[in-house]
């Protein structure tokens, strides 16, 4: 849910300023409406100082720590990037070494001086290579062989005239020896090793590197806090706006009294766009992230994490759609709580939702539980069946789930518009609301036999005639009727298409569930062939099926997780109206002493 909050401004002496944000600084519960944007000289110092620490800290995950040099250089983020400068450098300089060493290679070791003593005796050396050396190329040219490499055969032709003329293109001549580049490359991948080996070095400093990127950041955002305050008065008077939960109003309520701070105090509302923080419980929140992804909710609009909460959880599953793959998510978020506690949490969650639905839907690391014989019948009965009215189960169940979600999205529409337009401005949606769920819990009762056909037949003609009056008639009282009509037409189709393309992408659940069931079915019928009679080949069968099984479950978290964010992010969304265009709740804080 999206925590209340209150507005206030506080007036005061600009000489008082900075003293006033460091103490707001330190309570940390006002978010003080400023830009990150550097928009003066000091905080464009401050923020160029920020991304220097960084990029250092990020070149410096990739190193392995070296042991403590036991040195303390005076700036260790400039250290690191020029370091990391250098060693880019060298490195650009030996991929071209490394492929004129090759052109090199054919003609092995020679002292280029030899070169300038022929030539002051008027001979002259030509590089030629060929495919083959014809023989009467040794009787017209003074022709020496220097190697075979590659199928080519390398050698040089001397000569004593200008007139001279050979019937192959002729090569470059050599600038160096083979031994002369192979010392410069192995110099330079000296240097590179000595700055890897420095950069391994100052790895011991990277929590220094975090904790001065932490602190400068901190006195950007009160600068930036402290430059955004209105001043007033001829400069004399400064004012400051800020939001702060209503629930931390006492605490702050009193740090103000006892600082003498005049300020003014008010109920915050939509126009004031104030920022938004989020308020859910253990469970909920593990899923704020995915609606950070799309966006935070305005302050008058629903926030959608629960419903998020719930069926990114359940779709997520349904793709899985195996319990034996939920406990490998179950083992994993264990092994990796400690490294990505939140990351981890969440996929200990999405594990025990796959396991349950795994075991609705029968299915245990491919193997089809059905088939198991020492499974008692009263459990199997608790499964999803083979077949539902003729088709496959779990199609029919990512169907209703589907349903079920867009209903839900529109009642939450049908809540928000009513809230925030009022009733009579929302009749248009309380017709689509009263006419599409209203008739699929009409048509559920029906075929689940709980009225009658002549029941079902008026309860459906009063919801279309009411569901009528306020999408054609009723949409929008202040205008013409007529456009009213032809309006609510324009509406009719884009919700009548828009509506079955809806649905029809919750088969995308039972599709990517089908899909990585089938392709672990293969892996296991691979596997059983290798084992054929056992014996040694148990250890084949027990490597295909490992190899298998972890590309499928890597491949299936992937549209795990990308396809119900989707479906929650696009159809859910889409029907529910929900926007999403507010902006986060970022508190004045301090991470570290200025």
């Amino acid at each position: 849910m999206v925590t209340e909050m209150t507005k206030y401004d506080f007036i005061l002496l600009s000489g008082d300023a900075d003293a006033f944000l460091e103490k707001l600084q330190s309570v940390g519960v006002v978010d003080i409406t400023r830009s990150m944007k550097p928009i003066d000289e000091k905080s464009e110092k401050l923020s160029a100082r920020a991304e220097i620490y960084r990029k250092a800290i990020s070149a410096l995950k990739e190193v392995e720590k070296a042991d403590d040099p036991g040195q303390k250089p005076t700036d260790f983020a400039v250290e690191v990037m020029e370091t990391v400068r250098d060693k880019d450098a060298i490195e650009a300089q030996l991929p071209q070494l490394r492929k004129d060493a090759d052109e090199l290679v054919p003609w092995g070791q020679f002292d280029s001086k030899s070169f300038d003593r022929l030539k002051e005796t008027g001979l002259k050396l030509h590089f030629y290579k060929a495919k083959a050396i014809d023989p009467e190329w040794k009787e017209q040219y003074a022709l020496s062989e220097i190697s075979n490499l590659g199928g080519y055969n390398y050698f040089v032709v001397v000569s004593d005239s200008d007139d001279y003329d050979f019937p192959l293109k002729e090569l470059p001549a050599p600038d160096r020896d083979y031994a002369a580049i192979q010392k410069q490359i192995a110099d330079l991948e000296a240097q590179v090793k000595q700055k890897e080996h420095r950069l391994a070095q100052l790895k011991w400093h990277e929590p220094v590197l975090q904790a001065e990127m932490d602190k400068t950041l901190s006195k950007l955002d009160l600068h930036l806090a402290h430059v955004s305050g209105e001043k007033a008065a001829e400069d004399y008077i400064t004012v400051f706006e800020g939001f702060a939960p209503a629930e931390n109003e006492p605490a702050l309520h009193d740090m103000l009294e006892k600082e003498n701070i005049l300020y003014l105090v008010d109920k915050a509302k939509v126009d004031d766009n104030p920022p938004i923080k989020l308020k859910n419980n253990k469970f909920v929140s593990k899923f704020e992230l995915l609606t950070d992804m799309y966006g935070c909710p305005k302050y008058d609009e629903f926030d959608p994490t629960v419903f998020i909460s719930i069926f990114f959880m359940l779709f997520f599953a349904f793709c899985m759609g195996d319990a034996g793959y939920g406990l490998v998510l179950i083992l994993a978020g264990i092994l990796l709580k400690k490294k990505l506690p939140s990351i981890a949490s969440l996929g200990i969650v999405l594990g025990i939702a796959t396991t349950v639905i795994g075991l609705l839907f029968h299915t245990f690391f491919s193997m089809d539980m059905l088939e198991w014989s020492w499974i008692p019948e009263g459990v199997k009965k608790c499964m999803v069946p083979r077949e539902v009215f003729g088709f496959d189960g779990t199609m029919v169940l990512a169907i209703l789930v589907g349903i079920v979600h867009i209903c839900l999205a529109m009642i939450v529409k049908t809540y928000q518009s009513t809230k925030v337009k009022g009733f009579a401005n929302s009749l248009a949606t309380w017709g689509w609301t009263l006419l599409i769920v209203g008739g699929v819990i009409v048509g559920g009762l029906a075929l689940m036999g709980v009225i009658d056909k002549a029941l079902t037949k008026w309860i459906v003609i009063v919801i279309g005639c009411l569901s009528a009056l306020g999408i054609f008639f009723l949409n929008d009282l202040h205008r013409n009727p007529l456009l009213n009509v032809g309006s609510g037409l324009w509406e009719t189709y884009n919700t009548a298409t828009g509506l079955l393309g809806d649905v029809l992408s919750y088969l995308r659940l039972y599709a990517l569930g089908l899909a990585g069931a089938k392709l672990g079915e293969a892996f296991n019928a691979i596997g059983l062939q290798a084992l054929g009679d056992g014996g040694a080949r148990w250890i084949a069968f027990i490597l295909i099926v490992l190899v298998g099984h972890t590309l499928n479950v890597a491949m299936c978290v992937l549209g795990a997780f990308v396809h119900p964010l989707r479906l929650n992010f696009l159809e859910f969304f889409k029907n529910s109206g929900y926007e999403g265009s507010g902006r986060r709740y970022k508190p004045l804080t301090q991470n570290n002493e200025n």
